[in-house]
Formats: structure tokens, C-alpha cells, sequence
């Protein structure tokens, strides 16, 4: 087993009638997933696909991401996953970035998509999944059915690219994170050991395919013969729909951002509910506050608790299982460093940092990424490379993260060296927002920061005006550029943004509420 699709292969031969993937009333068993992600192999390769090639996947939440997926990746190609939910000019940007002449979707898609066609510039050629009125060749699902069902003669090497996860970018634009299936097998197989998942264990995968966290659902339940209950958007906006899928699919293993876990908290929701099927609940994305923590642990007594840690670009390294209930001001660690892995903490010269001394965290894994697409400066500034044999060159990842080892060996997680956030579980690179409202006419400058309100971190922005506009207005213009979830939910006028002495941003006085407001722009 070398490559990715080689794990659904061998899981048929194994459970040939095991459901593969589940989402609502619909299901692919191992077997039928095989034979499927052949034929949608074969319609990719008569389109031209070629090894190596990106494939764009558009889609919300629903069973045909795995078909698209393995059927990709059995062609030889990569798959892009696509947010249906961000805004069409960010959809065009990555599909001109990557080359994607290939679009994987479905008719539910066709509003949003016709949007991102408005483009004429996109190297898109073909669409399969629905029938669009656009100058581009489309192919319909059914029509997949009639192709060979036997596996694609490609040869396909494990250091091939297998997926380019889009993420934020510091320099307003985003960056595609490359992973092979080398890194993406590694992934399978190290969460798999760490979490014992076996073919009895059914995960309920809450993240959209366009986040790195849904990895365990398409990588390690495949590798493992599980089960994937892919949660549907609709459940994800309500929390007691939710909580009672959970019960119903008999979950053994849950893995979400903390946010997914606080709304269950709300009253009524578990009180109903019998979640004792689950034996490890995982959460990662970002610090999951103690006392609503300490209060989900509660109502499943009977599973571990695993706080995941691990940027995109190694998917993850570190984790930390939970003793016993939080104190509500206690701190969670990252944990200890998973097998395969090797952590060094460096200070801002490049040197080992003396034992609980703060520093940033760098990581050497099988898990690592390839690089950045299309971005061989950035790939080299987030690489550090050492040769401690001689001859042998180590790769470690620079993660942005400051750290430091307590007593007990664990991490704990500190801040940020740079200017990257987690909020609600996504990852915002705050000099990205900054740009893109410092480009609007009306701005002559701006500055983005982060506040903390309660147990999360809130997006807010000072900004000084060339001609008059309105906070609204400035809202609406980001919302066609970033996700939601990345535009400012308060923008405050101002004459001045406060420096350092170097002439700098002051960002921490920006957060700190040290900015003079202009009040005839309120």
C-alpha cells in the first residue's frame, strides 16, 4: 500500500459489503465505491487528465466527495477542494492558480457555480455534475456509469501529488498547501495506530472537504475499513439535529473544531440524547475553552478526550488525551509529539531554546507537506533544512507557533510568531484582510487585528478614509473577496493608526483598544 486509492482497494477486498461513506439516507459500500471511483477514473483520463493534473472539487457536505476524491486520485491526479460558501472571486483565483481545467460538483451547486463562470478567463474545459448554460463542455453523473470499472493503468508513484488544500495568505492571497500521498498515507496510518481505529469504528466527520481536518474521514477510516458519516450542512447549523444524528449513527469516534461541541451545550440538546457508543472525541483547529470542555466531558464520560494539534501543512503532530475534567482556567497542552516525528524548538536566531524556555515550534514528519503551489520563495521561508549526518538533509517545517516543554514533556502552545489567527476552527491570515481593505477606494489606510471576546477571537479593523463611506458598505465589499468568517465584524474610523517606534503597525495597541475614533464617520 503506497498510494491513497490503494486503501479502499484493499478495504473492498477485505469488507466488500462495509459502508465506506454515509451521508443521510445515502451510502457507498467499499465495493461500490471501488468500482465507481474506476469509472469517474477512466471519464477524467478520456477528458485528457494526465498525471499530475488538479481537479477541482465544488461541492457542499454529501456523499459524492469520496467518488470524487478516489476517482481523482485514481486518474493521477490532485484534488482541489473548493468552499462552495466563499466568494466567487476566490473560487476564480484558485482555479487560475492551480490550472484546474476540470470541475467535480452537483446540480445543487449550479447558482454559486454560475457565479464563479462569470469569469471568462478560467481555464476550466469540463464540469461533471450538472448541466450549465455556459460555454463549457459538461458531463452528467450518469453518464460515468457506462465507463470501464476496472483500475486505471496509471502509474502512480507516492511522492505524486494527491491534494492542494487552499489556506489564507499573508500577502492577500491564498496559498495552496501540496501533499502527496506519501504525507497523506503517513496521516492514515499514524492516526490510525494512535486511535486504534478499526473497521467496527464509524467517524462522524463534521469539517467540509476544503478543511484539513476532514483528512481522517476521507484518509484514515479508508485506510482503517471504517465507517464515514459525513454530517450534512443542514445538521452543522443545528445543534440538537446534530446531537441526535450522533445517537442515531452510533458514532464511536467524533472529530470537529470546538465550536461544533460548545453549540451542543446548549439547553435540552444532550440531556435527551445516549452518546455512550462514542469511545474518542478529537477536536483541533483551536484552544477549546476549558469550562465548556470540562462540560462536554460530562455528558460522554465514557470516551477520551483528544486535543489535536497540527497545522495544515504537516495535518498533525502533536496530541494530548485528556486525564480527568479541566479546571475552568486551566490551559490544555498540545501534548507530546506522535510517532514518526521529530519537534525542534528554536529561538528567533535559529537556536535550540534551553527546556521551558519559549520558542518556535518546527516539525520534520512523513506527514509534511510537498510545498506551496506555484510558490517556491514561500516554500523555502516556511522550510528549515539541516545536515546533522553528513549527506543527509533534514527537512523541518517552520509552524509560525511559539511553544515551550513543561516538566511532564508536553507542548504548550503559546501564540503566534506571526499574524495568523484561528477563529471558529479556520485559519486567518489577518495581513491577507488587511490588504484587501486597504485596497478599497475609499481607504487610504488600514489596519486588521484580533480581539478576544469571551472564548473566541473576534476580527475587528481602524481605518483611515480617502472619501466617505460606511462600515457597512466596507463589509460588503470584503464579504465578495474572503470568507465569511474572515471579514472584521466591527470596522472603527479613525485619523490616526498608532506605530511603533520603527514605524510599524502597532497591532497590539490596536487590539489593546488604543485607537481614536472618528466620530463624524459614525
Amino acid at each position: 500500500m503506497h498510494i491513497l486509492p490503494h486503501t479502499i482497494r484493499q478495504s473492498a477486498a477485505r469488507f466488500p459489503e462495509q459502508e465506506a461513506f454515509r451521508c443521510g439516507k445515502q451510502s457507498y459500500t467499499y465495493a461500490s465505491l471501488v468500482q465507481q471511483s474506476n469509472q469517474l477514473a477512466h471519464q477524467l483520463i478520456e477528458l485528457g487528465v494526465q498525471r499530475g493534473d488538479r481537479i477541482g472539487i465544488y461541492m457542499n457536505r454529501c456523499l459524492e466527495t469520496a467518488l470524487a476524491v478516489y476517482g481523482t486520485m485514481s486518474a493521477g491526479a490532485a484534488f482541489v477542494p473548493l468552499d462552495p460558501h466563499a466568494p466567487a472571486a476566490r473560487n476564480q483565483f484558485v482555479i487560475k492558480d492551480c490550472g484546474i481545467k476540470i470541475l467535480l460538483t452537483t446540480a445543487q451547486q449550479k447558482r454559486t457555480l454560475k457565479a464563479v463562470l462569470a469569469d471568462e478567463n478560467l481555464p476550466l474545459q469540463h464540469i461533471i455534475g450538472t448541466q450549465l448554460d455556459e460555454n463549457i463542455n459538461t458531463v452528467d453523473w450518469a453518464t460515468i456509469s457506462t465507463f470501464p470499472d476496472t483500475v486505471p493503468d496509471v502509474r502512480i508513484l507516492e511522492n505524486d501529488l494527491a491534494y492542494i488544500m487552499y489556506t489564507s495568505g499573508t500577502t492577500g492571497t491564498p496559498k495552496g498547501i501540496m501533499h502527496t500521498h506519501y504525507s497523506g498515507l503517513s496521516y492514515a496510518k499514524l492516526s490510525a495506530e494512535l486511535y486504534d481505529v478499526q473497521h467496527t469504528d464509524r467517524l462522524g466527520n463534521h469539517a467540509a472537504l476544503h478543511f484539513d481536518i476532514s483528512t481522517m474521514g476521507y484518509f484514515t477510516m479508508p485506510f482503517a475499513g471504517g465507517t464515514t458519516v459525513i454530517i450534512p450542512d443542514m445538521h452543522t447549523k443545528l445543534p440538537a439535529s446534530m446531537a441526535q444524528l450522533i445517537e442515531q449513527e452510533q458514532l464511536t469516534i467524533w472529530y470537529s473544531v470546538p465550536l461544533a461541541l460548545i453549540q451542543l451545550l446548549q439547553p435540552g440538546i444532550l440531556e435527551e440524547r445516549n452518546l455512550n457508543s462514542i469511545r474518542w472525541v478529537l477536536y483541533g483547529g483551536e484552544p477549546f475553552p476549558a469550562k465548556h470542555l470540562s462540560a462536554i466531558m460530562q455528558h460522554c464520560p465514557q470516551a477520551t478526550f483528544c486535543n489535536v494539534y497540527g497545522p495544515a501543512e504537516v495535518n498533525q503532530c502533536t496530541y494530548y488525551n485528556l486525564p480527568d475534567l479541566p479546571k475552568a482556567d486551566e490551559s490544555i497542552p498540545l501534548g507530546a509529539v506522535w510517532n514518526n516525528t521529530e519537534a525542534l524548538i528554536f529561538d528567533k536566531n535559529d537556536q535550540p531554546v534551553q527546556p521551558g524556555e519559549p520558542g518556535e515550534l518546527l516539525i520534520r514528519s512523513a506527514t509534511r507537506m510537498k510545498g506551496y503551489w506555484g510558490k517556491p520563495d514561500l516554500t523555502a521561508k516556511g522550510f528549515y533544512k539541516i545536515k546533522r549526518i553528513p549527506g543527509c538533509e533534514e527537512i523541518f517545517y517552520r509552524t509560525g507557533d511559539l511553544v515551550r516543554i513543561r516538566e511532564d514533556g508536553n507542548l504548550m502552545f503559546l501564540g503566534r510568531k506571526d499574524r495568523q489567527i484561528k477563529t471558529r476552527g479556520y485559519r486567518v491570515e489577518l495581513d491577507e484582510v488587511e490588504a484587501h481593505l486597504t485596497a478599497h477606494e475609499s481607504v487610504e489606510e488600514a489596519a486588521v487585528f484580533a480581539v478576544r471576546h469571551e472564548d473566541e477571537l473576534h476580527i475587528q479593523a481602524a481605518a483611515i478614509l480617502k472619501k466617505e463611506t460606511n462600515e457597512t458598505t466596507l463589509q460588503q465589499y470584503l464579504a465578495t473577496l474572503l470568507p465569511h468568517y474572515a471579514i472584521p465584524q466591527k470596522i472603527i474610523f479613525t485619523h490616526e493608526i498608532p506605530r511603533t517606534a520603527a514605524g510599524k503597525i502597532n497591532h497590539k495597541l490596536l487590539a489593546g483598544g488604543l485607537v481614536a475614533k472618528d466620530e463624524s464617520q459614525i
